[in-house]
């Protein structure tokens, strides 16, 4: 049998000196392999290559010209190299350092709102206290799908005086609230935001609840845990990998915040003209038309996240241990 079973390896090998089998065989099929999986990722480079490489080194080379009037400003314009000088003049400009004292409020408000309250929803859906989950889900996940700016008019009609029903509502109470006043535009954002995005993390946290093992969830019960404990002893420690990439998610929003306040800001009478970063960069090239200083913006912005994605990163691996 060991005869029978060695002759069929010899044949199945081939002669000797076979080419199927030496190492120049070996090389074809490797750089074959090569080639066939350099073909599958092709797409995605050039795709990556053509809408974020190829616009970010544009924005770099912009950031580096700046626009120069000459005559008096009637001898029209001239592009000179101002080197690192868009980038100096925008740290210094009030208006760009005014903008991350708003983004730092906001994510005061909205991220402990947003993370916190999206907790609180999940867990409650994950507990054996609420019926009809799959239709709370829907109900909750359902004001995500409407696209930004058209929840930003949406809101923005339920924040004017005078054909908002909830502010007629409040002034039949006597009670007077100017959504869009100086003191409260702060919270209208954050509210629009919340809503947007409280049923998408409370999702992903949910998913990420049903992922726990349930034997997990009884050996606490047997143990004595109630149900608060468990949700904070045992499920919430348990998901803190979805809670930290939510977390970085929102950071980098909130960096980006741009669409609520640019839809409120006619309404607002000015209050949030030239209120964040992103706003600013706009400002400067669709107004001033100086698209270097508002390149060097971006880039800035577009570090600033990038340095705070790494933080957070690493603390959430940190904390993990």
């Amino acid at each position: 049998m060991s005869s029978l079973t060695t002759t069929l390896d010899r044949s199945a090998a081939g002669p000797p000196g076979d080419s199927r089998t030496g190492p120049e065989s070996l090389k074809r099929r490797t750089r074959r392999r090569r080639g066939a999986i350099a073909l599958f990722l092709a797409p995605f480079f050039v795709l990556f290559a053509a809408v974020m490489i190829a616009p970010l080194g544009y924005a770099v080379w912009l950031s580096l010209f700046s626009q120069k009037s000459s005559g008096l400003g009637f001898g029209g314009s001239e592009t000179v190299f101002a080197g690192l000088g868009n980038y100096l003049d925008t740290l210094a400009d009030p208006a760009f350092l005014d903008g991350f004292g708003v983004i730092a409020g906001y994510c005061a408000l909205y991220i402990p709102l947003m993370i916190g309250g999206a907790l609180l929803l999940a867990l409650l859906l994950d507990s054996g206290l609420v019926y009809a989950k799959r239709f709370f889900q829907l109900v909750l996940f359902l004001p995500h799908v409407v696209p930004g700016i058209i929840a930003a008019l949406v809101w923005m009609y339920l924040y004017l005086p005078g054909v908002s029903p909830i502010v007629a509502a409040l002034e039949s109470g006597g009670i007077h609230w100017d959504f869009l006043s100086s003191g409260k535009v702060l919270g209208s954002v954050v509210n629009i935001a919340v809503w947007e995005w409280i049923g998408y993390n409370m999702i992903i946290y949910f998913a990420a609840l049903q992922a726990i093992p349930r034997e997990v969830i009884e050996a606490s019960t047997v143990d004595g845990a109630g149900p608060v404990r468990t949700a904070l002893r045992v499920k919430l420690p348990m998901i803190r990998g979805a809670v930290v990439m939510t977390m970085l998610f929102t950071i980098i929003g909130s960096l980006q915040l741009f669409t609520e306040p640019m839809i409120l800001a006619d309404a607002s009478a000015g209050v949030v003209s030239g209120w964040t970063p992103n706003m600013f960069a706009y400002t400067e090239a669709f107004s001033k038309n100086d698209y270097g200083q508002a390149a060097a913006a971006s880039l800035l912005l577009a570090a600033l996240a990038a340095g705070l994605s790494f933080a957070v990163t690493r603390f959430g691996a940190r904390s993990g241990k």
